[in-house]
């Protein structure tokens, strides 16, 4: 049988994941801001350690991404609704293996192909609804990437809106932060049918992308609001201090990681 993910076939055609790579190009909008360190912390696993004092162990990127994304044979392109998807998601900085890495705490998209591709690479997805600016370069009907130019964001699930962005552009800048400049350290794992609390299976997994490319970047002020949520936890990683918002696009090809450790 067939299929990186269910259903399986004889062919394979059904699975709701295509085969790898998966080719990625997007625009991202980035909030990064400074929590308790202690919150990001009682996120993390026990054997992930949290960044060093001088490593900015608070440091938080909040990422709206607006993504379009196929497989090899670009069969998505001629049927959109399978290419395009946006998510919204929150990263820290974790220590493993004596190395620094970046980690996805909280993420949301908006379509089941990207939530289960998620699982399959280890990032903790949940459905929502998100929401971003794009830009413009002709007429008023949006902001434009310069100077001035106000880019927003929103993220709701559940019918309840979790977070709001602002991020007013002032300059060119060299990069679109730094939380998440680093690999990804994921685990992938899956509960016992019997429900006892321990797991068939459980991975610590890296990610690793290739061709990748990046537009020039601007940054600018930030704004950012969380909400509460029964059902949530953002608000535990509220901000205490803006360090400031960046728009950049990028593109990157995914083919596949690499499994660091089992138990």
């Amino acid at each position: 049988m067939e299929g990186l993910s269910f259903p399986r076939t004889t062919t394979g055609l059904s699975s709701i994941l295509p085969p790898l790579p998966w080719h990625y190009s997007g625009d991202l909008l980035t909030v990064e801001y400074r929590t308790d360190p202690a919150a990001i912390r009682n996120l993390l696993p026990d054997e992930l350690e949290l960044a060093h004092d001088d490593e900015d162990p608070g440091a938080i990127a909040f990422i709206w991404a607006d993504w379009q994304a196929c497989s090899d044979d670009g069969r998505e392109l001629d049927d959109p609704i399978r290419l395009q998807y946006k998510e919204a998601f929150v990263v820290a900085r974790c220590r493993w293996n004596g190395q620094l890495w970046s980690r996805c705490l909280f993420i949301w998209v908006d379509k089941d192909f990207a939530l289960v591709r998620g699982h399959f690479q280890g990032y903790p997805k949940k459905l929502g609804s998100v929401q971003m600016s794009r830009p413009v370069t002709v007429g008023r009907g949006g902001p434009r990437l310069a100077a001035g130019g106000r880019f927003a964001a929103t993220l709701a699930a559940y019918d309840r809106r979790l977070a709001h962005a602002v991020v007013t552009m002032r300059e060119p800048s060299e990069s679109n932060g730094f939380v998440n400049g680093l690999p990804m350290l994921h685990h992938r794992y899956l509960s016992r049918i019997e429900g006892d609390g321990t797991d068939s299976f459980g991975e610590l997994v890296t990610m690793h992308g290739r061709d990748v490319e990046a537009s020039p970047a601007w940054r600018g002020d930030a704004e950012l609001e969380l909400y509460d949520s029964p059902v949530e936890e953002l608000t535990t990683i509220a901000p205490r201090e803006f360090l400031g918002g960046y728009w950049r696009s990028v593109g990157t090809t995914f083919a596949g990681g690499e499994t660091l450790d089992r138990r």
